[in-house]
């Protein structure tokens, strides 16, 4: 899936985030990963990393992906092309006003991530 349909997406330069699922640090997606954004995608045992406890501060974790889900499992997905587009047109359904509130949440995010000095918390 994200060789074939998300990466041929992406703009030129793109930085790619991995997230924490075990699957994802196998040999050959690392491979992939290195070869298709070289020194351009953070991950455990990337030439970029991240902290290893710091999803909620990262808008594709605490918003994109659960609010992707909600929307394309709303409906029977009916094989991989149906699920495809359905994925896409939840995307295409992001809207400026959307991605401003996410950053605000973000910014909030930061700041008691700042204020707790990093301190484990659930932000609701």
């Amino acid at each position: 899936m994200l060789q074939l349909y998300a990466v041929p997406q992406f703009p030129e330069g793109v930085i790619f985030q991995q997230d924490g699922a075990p699957p994802h640090y196998g040999n050959t997606v690392c491979e992939f990963l290195d070869t298709t954004f070289p020194q351009r995608w953070i991950a455990r045992g990337a030439v970029m990393t991240w902290p290893p406890r710091s999803p909620d501060i990262t808008p594709l974790d605490f918003y994109l992906w659960g609010y992707v889900k909600q929307h394309v499992y709303s409906e029977r997905i009916n094989g991989i092309n149906h699920l495809k587009q359905r994925i896409t047109d939840v995307i295409h359904s992001v809207t400026p006003d959307v991605l401003t509130r996410v950053w605000e949440k973000l910014d909030y995010s930061l700041d008691v991530c700042r204020a707790t000095n990093g301190a484990h918390l659930e932000l609701r």
